[in-house]
Parts: C-alpha cells; structure tokens; sequence
C-alpha cells in the first residue's frame, strides 16, 4: 500500500513537470513544487519554461531515412545508417547524379543534412523542390546526438551514418524545411552582405582611431569608409524597395514599427531574418532569439538563470533597439525604469526590454495576420 501511494506521488510530481509549459511567468503566481517536492522543499520563484515534446508531431511512415553531410566541394550520403556511402559533387551535375543513382531510395525517404554556411542550399531546395522530405538539423543538436552515443570520431562517412540514424530516431519531431519564395531568399542575402558592410565599416573607423594612424592612413581609410557608406546605402536602398514590391511584407513592415524602439532598418531586419515573427507563441519567439531565462537548478541549489543562443544576428538587433525604446518617451521606458527601481541591474533589465519588444512585436503581427485572415475571408 505505502509503495503504490509513493508511485501516485510521483506521478502527480511528474505531471506537474511536464505542465509546466501551461504556466506564467507570473512572479505573484503560487509556489511551484518540483520533482523533489516529496521531500517537502518548495522553490518560491517562477518557473522557466522547459519544452518537453512528449508526442509526435508528424505520424508519416518512412521507408528510408537518408543522411548527407555536405561540404564545399562534395556531400557524402548514407541510406539507412549504411556503412556503405555514396560521394558525389556539390553542385548542379552532382545533385543530378544523386537523384538518378538513389531515386529508388528517395521515394518515400526522410532525408537530414545539417547548415553548413550556405554549401548546403543548393541540394536542400532540389529536394524540397522535388517534394521530397527534408529537415535541414542544428549543427549543435546533431553533435550532442553524436556524443550521446560515445562516438568521439568525425569522418565525413561517419556523420552522413550519423545523420542517417538521427534522422530514423527524431523524425517523428523535426520540422520539414519548407523552401522560402525567391524574394525571401534575395532579401536575405541581402541583410547578410548589409551585416558584412557594416562589420568591415566598424573596423575601419577602429583603425581610424588607432595610435599609428598618420595621415596617409587617414586618408586612405576616409576613402575606404565612404565607399562602404555608399554600398549600405545601396543594399538598404534595394531592401527597401523590395519589401515595397511586396505587400504582405510592407504591411508588416509598417505593423513593425509601431512597436517603440523599432525603426526602418530594424524591421527590415527582423522580417528577414526573424519570419516566425508572428506564427508562435510568445515563449517560444523568446527561445528562438535566445531570451529565454535557462534553468540552473538541481536539488536545493538555485543557480542563476540567464539567457544563451539564438538565432544569430537578432540580439544585437534587439539590443539597439532597446536602448532607443529605453530613451523613448514610451510605456517601456517606464516598463525599465521601473526593473532599476526594483534593484535590477541595467543588463539584466535591458534583456527584460528585449524580450518585452519582441514579444510585442510577435503580438502585433499575429494580430494583423489574423484581421488579413477575417478580411479575406469575409
């Protein structure tokens, strides 16, 4: 009897973990209980959301799940976490090749391949384009799979086998990689070369101000410095007219810069590199650019919880526009002030900031996709 009341005690401790997701961050909510709460130590702080998948997203069956690891020059396939693997060229001739010597294979397949700077693009959308399914896998969850087995060698075989059996054990919960429109895929390109400029501007006005710049040096680097303004302003200038072009993205562009803090050329950036913006919830916008507070507690330890990853080239977005939404005449200027009121430290409450500008953003936009919805359909 007394083992079967302590099986239901933790069961019910089980299953307020995995309900976590179901609350607040709400720091007046009541005290949360953890999986140790048989041992009566009750933690009186919010707690983080955790994403624990616990059913499958797709049920489609799968006869072959085929593993590519791309590289410059070439991509090595495995089909079926076979020791055997095929090479071919990465490019027009070689993805050719790959379809006409595994067609057998790719019917009905679920095929993975990881982001490899761009290298893998090419043979991503003649797959998707193809329709077949493909899931393009963050390098860092395919190496902790990797581990995970003890497995501390890397060959370009091994991570095709390796991406093959990733793809059998997880595909019931990746994503399908849907291939973007031609104006999406231009737009990021060209926010990719604006944040090159930009880069190569800032080391230039740093050598600029460095103690051995004379005045030859001088010279030339104000050359250099006025040609990189030029070209941003070119890119910026096409950016724009661009998302003019297209209405669906003028409109949230304008949405956009309701929100304090965002100007023209932040929300360019965020529809470009953020197009979940809008489509999820606002703890997982918060995860996705890596402003979600990390949980770092074990038994009665309570570690510090602070934010890590994202998806790149967006926290230094959100950070500028932080510091002009702090110096606006705005509701987050108040939102701020009073996290310093509180005791704050200014970075941990400029991060608060950036969280609260892009879950306003998120709402906004969900909201105009939701009244373009009812409009059309009406």
């Amino acid at each position: 009897m007394f083992e079967n009341n302590k099986g239901r005690r933790r069961e019910r401790s089980l299953g307020r973990r995995l309900n976590i997701n179901r609350q607040h961050q709400d720091p007046h909510r009541p005290t949360s209980i953890r999986l140790n709460s048989c041992l009566g130590l009750k933690y009186k702080r919010p707690l983080t959301i955790i994403n624990i998948t616990t059913t499958p997203r797709y049920n489609k069956v799968y006869n072959n799940f085929i593993g590519i690891d791309i590289g410059k020059h070439s991509f090595v396939v495995s089909v079926n976490c076979s020791k055997k693997t095929y090479e071919y060229e990465n490019n027009s001739q070689g993805i050719g090749e790959f379809f006409e010597a595994q067609k057998n294979s790719l019917k009905n397949s679920f095929s993975v391949l990881e982001a490899t700077g761009g290298y893998e693009m090419n043979l991503l959308m003649s797959l998707s384009q193809a329709n077949f399914d493909v899931h393009k896998a963050c390098t860092r969850k395919v190496k902790n799979f990797i581990r995970s087995w003890g497995n501390k060698a890397k060959t370009d075989n091994l991570d095709a086998i390796a991406l093959s059996l990733y793809g059998q054990d997880r595909h019931q919960h990746l994503r399908l990689f849907e291939a973007p429109s031609e104006i999406n895929i231009l737009l990021f390109e060209l926010a990719q070369r604006r944040s090159d400029l930009k880069t190569m501007s800032v080391a230039e006005k740093n050598r600029k101000q460095g103690p051995r710049a004379g005045d030859k040096i001088q010279k030339s680097i104000s050359i250099v410095l006025d040609i990189l303004k030029q070209e941003i302003d070119a890119v910026t200038d096409e950016m724009n007219l661009l998302i003019a072009q297209t209405p669906e993205l003028l409109s949230k562009k304008e949405m956009l810069k309701t929100v304090p803090g965002i100007g023209e050329i932040s929300a360019n950036i965020l529809l470009v590199l953020l197009p979940e913006l809008g489509k999820l919830n606002r703890r997982q916008i918060a995860s996705l650019v890596g402003l979600a507070p990390i949980a770092n507690d074990s038994g009665s330890k309570q570690g510090y919880r602070s934010t890590k990853h994202g998806r790149q080239g967006i926290k230094p977005l959100l950070f500028m526009c932080a510091m002009a939404a702090r110096n606006s005449n705005s509701p987050l200027k108040t939102f701020y002030n009073r996290l310093i009121d509180a005791g704050k430290v200014k970075k941990v409450a400029l991060t608060a900031l950036m969280r609260k500008i892009i879950t306003i953003a998120n709402a906004r936009l969900r909201d105009l996709e939701t009244q373009t919805t009812t409009i059309q359909s009406s």
